[in-house]
């Protein structure tokens, strides 16, 4: 259903997400809107495609799925636009001003003739074109916008690309539709490709195989590689593309040549010749058939150590940035470093109920005497005890330290294991929205230098290549930085592989913890991990015996099951009562299931469901929403599932903190479902909460069950 007017009163606005219920004057009748309208004030002149619903409290009204934004059709209404706040500049007495006096007129001198607006008391000639091209960029926004959302690219996208291609906007995209690959954030290349072929674009054109080239680059960075060999780009592009290799050779070459890709050759082990060699030795008796063979391998490339590695340009500067910075503060001749520092962890065990080993000992002196330093190890190893010693050491220096990890649970971690508090890194380098989900175009932000003597960041194996990034750029030469984490973890989602890379390059003081300290033994999850990362079977009950390891604690159980529905069982009892027997276990507050898929039997979707009902069942008590198949109550576990920069969060305790922003694998509880103002709010675990309009759920998801990566963004 179509239907066209104008915005008379805006009852309710979400400044948030632009969630929008206003009156709506048509030609016959005067209904209330409801849908997202970014942007619209009253007096804007729209036409809404959408359908008549019944609200069970507010009665009929028109539920909006897209909307195009028309100009005024009468000298009312255009007085009403001008007057609305939008052209900067203009307010109701000066819009009433220029429509008395141009009247029909008033759209035409706006944007061709905006000197005559300097006839009106009040504007002068610069004003008059501070008015006009405010004007235009308005309208001229909103025609980009409604263009735009053909291609499923929100409005958010819309003045990025104006600022980008400027006024001939729809042209340049009409005439080049893959330009989209390079203005927008998170297109789908299909879409583009398909519009492309519609409009006449051989599929060999060289625009097309630049685009596709870039679209494969960006598929294999959110698989968290920030390289491709370039005979596996060629082979997916070929399949993508449905061109020739030498038609994408030509282009790789020119993209390299306008510096969009860098291509670095790399001597690298040649296992298929390697094995060649070691089973067959080349001589003068070869068969000419052989030798044939042999010499169309080296033609081919097949007998050689080189090989070449495409990257996106940022993503190569990225990487190069991190290499640079990390020479330049670990080469700096200015060390702060605590004098007789032997004699300092002398005193300090003596007044302190710490008592470090010979390892942890040698962490902190190399922590001392190197400006950047790795501390790695797997759990129960001593890492958060050289956390605590170097903060309370530096902190007795007077020295300023500052902690922060990449994401909320692990920054919380680290507050209540240290005492100190801990920030995530995208609070602590107030990142904000440059660092949009997927977006990889902002290496070259300047982020703000940090005020402190040494930076120690824990949880390392989950910081990807740009937030690295951001990280060394903020360091002050001088300052100390010290990365702990565990590289046995999974990796970064991002891309990139920070920890393990810069251990593997033998450039950093690295100090590996391998010995598992007395308390943490007790631990069956503790000796049972190091027991898999070394190679080796869960301990048995005999090993147990045999190695008289008493007083382990309960807390590991292994469940050896095949059969679906038995393991689906025991998940349920497990969470439900069995694991009280073992201690205080409250599934809401200490127990979280993981698993590796999301579908099936025992995937994350249906164990959710049916978490959700056996551990917070439907009540005639309990508040509830339900969103498509989806159904969210008040209590339920749930996830943030997408980096959200624009939300507002409030922490009430221990003392009132405000700020934008939840981000992807934050984890949280529903406190409140408030049906008349179409609100979820969930609290978070670092104690944030925040409030969602119904209609955004769609960025959370149950949490009963997550996923094993999703485990590794808490």
């Amino acid at each position: 259903m179509e239907i066209t007017g104008e915005v008379k009163d805006i009852i309710y606005q979400n400044e948030i997400n632009s969630y929008t219920v206003a009156e709506f004057e048509t030609e016959k009748e005067e209904i209330i809107i409801v849908g997202y309208l970014p942007f619209i004030n009253v007096g804007d002149t729209l036409k809404l495609v959408g359908k008549i619903v019944t609200h069970q409290d507010y009665g009929e009204q028109f539920k909006i799925d897209t909307f195009e934004k028309l100009m005024p059709k009468t000298l009312g209404s255009l007085e009403r636009y001008l007057s609305n706040g939008t052209i900067k500049g203009v307010g109701p007495a000066t819009a009433k001003k220029i429509v008395d006096t141009f009247k029909d007129e008033t759209i035409h001198i706006l944007k061709y003739e905006p000197q005559k607006l300097a006839q009106i008391k009040g504007i002068n000639n610069e004003k008059a074109q501070a008015i006009s091209e405010s004007f235009i960029e308005n309208w001229e926004i909103w025609q980009i916008v409604g263009y735009l959302d053909k291609f499923g690219i929100g409005v958010q996208n819309a003045k990025n690309v104006y600022k980008k291609l400027g006024a001939n906007a729809i042209e340049e995209i009409e005439s080049n539709p893959y330009i989209l690959i390079d203005v927008a954030n998170n297109v789908d290349f299909k879409k583009i490709d398909k519009m492309a072929i519609d409009i006449g674009l051989p599929y060999n054109n060289d625009k097309r195989i630049k685009s596709g080239i870039k679209y494969a680059l960006m598929c294999a960075t959110l698989n968290g590689h920030c390289a491709v060999l370039e005979e596996n780009l060629i082979d997916f592009c070929e399949g993508l593309l449905s061109v020739t290799e030498e038609e994408i050779h030509e282009n790789l070459i020119e993209l390299k040549v306008k510096e969009e890709i860098i291509v670095e050759t790399r001597l690298e082990d040649n296992k298929e010749n390697k094995s060649e060699n070691n089973t067959k030795e080349i001589n003068i008796e070869d068969t000419q058939k052989e030798i044939e063979e042999i010499i169309k391998k080296v033609e081919d490339g097949k007998v050689t150590d080189e090989k070449k590695w495409i990257y996106l340009t940022a993503f190569y500067k990225a990487e190069e940035n991190v290499a640079n910075r990390i020479n330049i503060l670990k080469n700096s001749p200015n060390i702060k470093k605590i004098k007789n520092i032997k004699q300092e962890l002398k005193k300090l065990e003596k007044t302190s109920e710490i008592e470090l080993s010979e390892k942890q000992k040698e962490a902190i002196e190399a922590i001392n005497d190197n400006n950047v330093c790795i501390i790695t190890g797997g759990p129960g190893t001593g890492k958060t005890t050289i956390i605590k010693t170097i903060i309370e050491m530096f902190k007795t220096q007077g020295k300023k330290p500052v902690l922060c990890a990449p994401t909320g649970r692990a920054a919380k971690r680290m507050t209540e294991t240290t005492g100190e508090e801990a920030k995530t890194l995208h609070r602590l380098l107030e990142i904000g929205k440059m660092e949009e989900e997927g977006s990889y175009k902002s290496v070259d932000y300047e982020v703000a230098p940090l005020d402190a003597d040494i930076v120690i960041v824990d949880e390392v194996s989950m910081v990807d290549l740009f937030l690295m990034n951001y990280l060394v750029k903020a360091l002050y030469k001088g300052t100390k930085l010290v990365l702990v984490g565990d590289i046995d973890q999974l990796p970064s989602v991002g891309p990139g592989s920070i920890l393990k890379d810069l251990i593997s390059s033998n450039q950093v003081t690295t100090i590996v913890l391998n010995k598992i300290f007395r308390q943490a033994a007790k631990s069956k999850i503790i000796l049972n991990a190091h027991r898999v990362n070394e190679g080796e079977v869960f301990l048995t009950k005999e090993q147990i015996e045999e190695q008289n390891l008493k007083n382990l604690n309960e807390d590991f159980f292994y469940i050896k099951e095949q059969n679906q529905e038995k393991i689906l069982y025991n998940v349920i009892s497990l969470c439900k009562e069995r694991l009280k027997n073992y201690g205080d276990y409250d599934f809401f507050k200490n127990i979280q299931v993981i698993t590796p898929t999301k579908k099936g039997m025992l995937g994350t979707k249906e164990l959710n469901k049916i978490l959700q009902k056996n551990l917070n069942p439907e009540s005639e008590y309990l508040p509830q929403k339900q969103v498509g198949d989806t159904i969210y109550r008040e209590n339920d576990r749930v996830m943030q599932i997408k980096n959200n920069y624009d939300i507002f969060w409030e922490k009430l305790e221990p003392k009132y903190e405000s700020g934008m922003g939840v981000f992807n694998g934050e984890l949280g509880t529903i406190i409140k479902i408030n049906e008349q103002d179409k609100t979820l709010t969930i609290k978070f675990d670092d104690e944030k909460q925040a409030d969602y309009m119904f209609q955004d759920l769609d960025q959370i998801e149950h949490a009963y069950s997550i996923t094993v990566h999703k485990s590794q963004r808490k």
